[in-house]
């Protein structure tokens, strides 16, 4: 096996803004997502011609459509490229909408040996200056990087752990950040400058292969519900949720607090009583940076340090194990 063998790149498509179309170029709301072919994409990216590369199509979405089949194939690919040794790296065009989940649902099941690089754009293709090219370029340069593992985020030329990405921007062309973490590099002309430590990977193997396997087997995630914490709250979303218990078969819920997971007093009430029906609750908070400090006074067990999206993906992956 040659040494462009051992480097060979994998790119699975998934849809997104990336592949999006509008049908003027100067339209960069008004596109659909996920209508160009990732084969199509490839194609545009001159960095892709320098190693051998498989290119194929798991979803062609809007990532704010994501479902568990998408995430149950995605996670299926992506494991059986991790366990090809002649594949140096994955590349992963996504939308920016939900990105951060399944980042952190590849990373939390899979803890890949090798780099699993999200990438994505905020223009579609068809825009004067679409910036999926570039983008999709970094990618290739993070997910070719010796040493590289984990799964990460790649836009705008920052490298985002899977863990610590949020988009905080709805419109602009570097809309994720990592909060009090800090990005865990850049890309500079397709060289690397990092900063931190790569996520850490399954001790044995290229992926977690028995945390895949729950993901597959499920036929549905337990049910978690978010709901947010706020001026003149009271419980009557959780009194409804819970009247529907059976039926809807709710399994958890995850409070955005505001502040350090603080929860109107109302709405606390009815969360006890969640709680006392045998619902398991978490408390994050709605704050864009920092985390929920634990102390003991605090009446909800809290996410650890995880935004409330994210905070209801790790309970739902929790109960699955259950």
């Amino acid at each position: 096996m040659n040494a462009n063998q051992v480097r060979r790149l994998v790119v699975l498509g998934t849809g997104g803004t990336i592949a999006g179309r509008a049908a003027q170029a100067n339209d960069n709301v008004g596109y659909v997502a996920g209508q160009v072919a990732v084969s199509d994409l490839v194609a545009m990216v001159p960095a892709l011609s320098a190693c051998p590369v498989d290119v194929e199509q798991v979803a062609q979405i809007n990532s704010k459509d994501m479902v568990l089949g998408v995430w149950q194939a995605l996670a299926a690919r992506v494991a059986a490229h991790l366990d090809r040794p002649e594949v140096a790296g994955i590349v992963i065009t996504h939308g920016t909408d939900t990105i951060e989940e399944t980042a952190y649902l590849l990373q939390t099941l899979l803890r890949p040996s090798k780099p699993v690089v999200l990438t994505c754009a905020m223009r579609p293709s068809t825009a004067l200056v679409p910036d999926g090219p570039q983008n999709l370029s970094d990618a290739v340069a993070v997910a070719l990087h010796p040493g590289a593992q984990g799964v990460v985020v790649v836009c705008a030329g920052r490298i985002h752990g899977a863990m610590d990405v949020a988009k905080v921007h709805p419109y602009a062309t570097d809309p994720f950040d990592s909060g009090d973490a800090g990005v865990l590099g850049c890309v500079e002309e397709a060289q690397l400058r990092m900063f931190r430590s790569w996520p850490q990977s399954a001790p044995e193997g290229t992926h977690d292969a028995a945390a895949l396997q729950r993901l597959l087997s499920a036929a549905a995630l337990p049910r978690v519900e978010l709901i947010f914490s706020h001026a003149n709250a009271d419980g009557e979303v959780v009194r409804a949720l819970l009247g529907h218990h059976a039926a809807a078969r709710l399994s958890g819920i995850v409070v955005a607090g505001t502040g350090n997971g603080t929860v109107h007093d109302d709405l606390l009430r009815a969360l006890k009583q969640a709680q006392a029906s045998g619902v398991e609750v978490v408390v994050a908070s709605r704050c864009a940076f920092g985390r929920v400090v634990p102390h003991s006074a605090q009446p909800l067990p809290d996410s650890a340090g995880l935004s409330p999206v994210k905070a209801r993906l790790a309970l739902a992956l929790r109960l699955l194990e259950a």
